[in-house]
């Protein structure tokens, strides 16, 4: 599996507690730490939504969420269980830092150096990706429907999942799985 990495959308404190909460979140963080120790060999890839506070996604400035991942705030950080494998920033990649964009997919995320996540999956040789994170509507599938097109095998973690709406989470898996998208 030396092709292979593990992508993790999104498992943030405002997506598990805060102002944004999603569904199984405690059960995801849980499952994707005994996942990420299990395959200590795979090299382990961290998309943060990370929101500048006057982003256009927040209501009060005429998106549809409330203010989430906001930069610098406790919301905005790795859950403290999956912080200790988020240490190498090369692998560490910010969405959502431009207040006019809205960004759901990792893809188009860029770590400290301004590399996309799709250049540096190339410098590594990946080829499958194994993706887990919240929430599954949204970012998740954004990002797994990213690395297909891109031409990257991607299997979506099922049991590391949480969501928003539980019906939106069982239609999103199973038009990923339509796509293309492996479900494991």
């Amino acid at each position: 599996m030396k092709d292979t990495a593990i992508i993790v959308v999104d498992m943030l404190y405002d997506f598990i507690d805060g102002s944004l909460a999603c569904q199984g979140a405690d059960e995801a963080i849980a499952h994707t730490l005994e996942f990420i120790k299990a395959h200590r060999d795979l090299p382990v890839v961290f998309i943060r939504d990370h929101h500048p506070a006057n982003h256009s996604s927040f209501k009060e400035f005429g998106g549809i969420w409330p203010p989430h991942c906001v930069q610098g705030t406790r919301g905005a950080a790795i859950h403290e269980d999956l912080a200790p494998y988020a240490d190498d920033e090369g692998l560490v990649f910010y969405k959502g830092e431009d207040p006019a964009v809205e960004q759901y997919s990792g893809f188009e995320g860029k770590n400290e150096a301004g590399q996309s996540m799709g250049e540096v999956l190339r410098l590594l040789d990946i080829e499958t990706v194994l993706v887990c994170g919240i929430a599954t509507e949204y970012c998740v599938r954004n990002t797994a429907e990213d690395l297909l097109k891109d031409g990257f095998k991607v299997k979506v973690l099922k049991d590391c999942l949480a969501w928003v709406d539980a019906e939106g989470h069982k239609k999103a898996l199973a038009e990923m799985e339509q796509e293309g998208i492996k479900l494991a």
